[in-house]
């Protein structure tokens, strides 16, 4: 599973009471045997005891906060500090058995401008929007080069699951994914959306996994406790079928 967590609600830009307790809930109700968190709250972990391991952005690291929970041991750990950014990718290597599988937990750049119309139709703040726009889409596609390079240099067979903060349609998408199976073009139906911008259903989040897997199932979760939805994947490595 796939999601990000608005940090639990700690900061309480949702108005309803428990909002961080109700997104426990729900993971522990649907129970992923491996679950990568976008914008956690450290303190959270204590509640998600059902995974004997984990792993987190360092604490030397002043990003925002990922994290890789697993029923299996994690036998290796990384951080791709991105330059320039508060944003932040870890991967954890998770040995399943005989195997040992690579699993990317990714966080790209946010846009972090407020939809209004005068962003586009006053003048000066269309123009200073458009800017903010062309630059977040640059570093982006930065990040997504940097996270296509370790990915080429893993000696694992990889999962990449995040909150990519763009479209299927995006250079960003095409870059990061390169030739990973995106597992809701393999499993899933519908429109797959995990954002909403003004009512306008996105998907930006992704499970995406090498070729050595196949691919069983893909949920999307019509669930408001975040201003994301979560995606859950069900993979099968080849060489156990």
């Amino acid at each position: 599973m796939s999601y990000n967590v608005w940090g639990f609600n700690k900061n309480g830009w949702m108005k309803q009471p428990g909002i961080g307790d109700s997104i426990v809930r729900f993971v522990k109700n649907q129970d992923p045997t491996v679950l990568c968190v976008q914008e956690h709250s450290r303190i959270r972990y204590r509640q998600l005891s059902q995974y004997k391991y984990r792993s987190e952005t360092p604490y030397s690291t002043p990003r925002t906060t990922q994290a890789i929970f697993s029923k299996y041991p994690i036998v290796g750990e990384g951080s791709l500090d991105l330059p320039g950014t508060i944003n932040n990718i870890i991967y954890a290597d998770i040995a399943v058995g005989k195997d040992t599988l690579r699993v990317y937990n990714v966080h790209l750049q946010s846009f972090n401008i407020v939809p209004s119309n005068d962003n586009f139709s006053d003048g000066e703040k269309s123009e200073k929007t458009y800017k903010k726009l062309v630059e977040t889409f640059s570093k982006q596609l930065e990040q997504a080069e940097i996270l296509r390079g370790h990915i080429q240099q893993s000696p694992y067979a990889n999962i990449v699951c995040g909150d990519f903060n763009n479209t299927q349609f995006s250079n960003v998408y095409k870059t990061a994914k390169g030739n990973l199976q995106d597992s809701f073009l393999e499993g899933g139906s519908g429109f797959g959306r995990t954002y909403d911008l003004w009512k306008i259903p996105l998907r930006i989040d992704y499970i995406f996994a090498d070729e050595d897997f196949e691919v069983l199932s893909h949920q999307n979760f019509d669930q408001r406790l975040s201003d994301h939805y979560p995606v859950m994947a069900t993979l099968r490595l080849n060489s156990h079928q």
